[in-house]
């Protein structure tokens, strides 16, 4: 793994002490993997999702993470421990526009919870990837769409109101608002807002 794939993605202020953004290298396939089962746990609250024969929820499109361009795998650490992931794609799945970007998933552990580090992080993957974004959040999760309400208005410094559609089946509440470029606080392995 290069000290590219390693360095952190922050600028300074822009994250709590002790947490770090990291860009998800090859190997971490399976860290990610693992957390993508906790993560669909947690979901199973709120969309009907079922173990598979082996006792795994499974997430076959991860690899894409590694092979497709348009794909940004995240760790997020907190004082050295895994506490999260977030996968970035490119292109919207609600309007079709190549060019938006989109939080494919996000999760933070819950212990790292109500602390402020899930809005800090989200944050600061808006401002490494600038330009127009939607965030998807099932209709059922309310604490989800609380969550994302909240982190999108901070950072917007505006209430960004979601719209209703309906994207693989579901119901679900779409925020849509634009990242202004911060080029000082791009890391040099990050694309540039396009």
């Amino acid at each position: 793994m290069s000290s590219d794939e390693q360095r952190p993605l922050r600028s300074e202020g822009a994250l709590p002490s002790g947490v770090e953004v990291l860009r998800a290298a090859p190997e971490q396939e399976p860290v990610l993997a693992n957390m993508l089962e906790l993560y669909v746990y947690d979901l199973s609250t709120f969309v009907d999702v079922h173990l598979r024969p082996d006792g795994r929820y499974h997430f076959p499109q991860l690899s894409q993470y590694w092979q497709q361009e348009n794909r940004f795998p995240f760790l997020v650490r907190v004082d050295g421990h895994l506490a999260g992931f977030v996968l970035v794609s490119r292109g919207s799945l609600i309007s079709g526009d190549p060019k938006v970007w989109d939080m494919a998933e996000f999760f933070i552990l819950r212990r790292f919870r109500r602390r402020g580090i899930g809005a800090a992080v989200a944050q600061e993957i808006w401002r490494r990837f600038p330009g127009a974004w939607d965030v998807r959040v099932l209709e059922t999760n309310q604490p989800a769409q609380a969550f994302w309400d909240a982190a999108i208005s901070a950072f917007t410094r505006s209430r960004v109101e979601a719209v209703a559609a309906e994207q693989g089946g579901r119901r679900r509440r779409v925020f849509s608002f634009v990242s202004a470029e911060d080029e000082g606080s791009r890391a040099m392995d990050e694309p540039p807002g396009r």
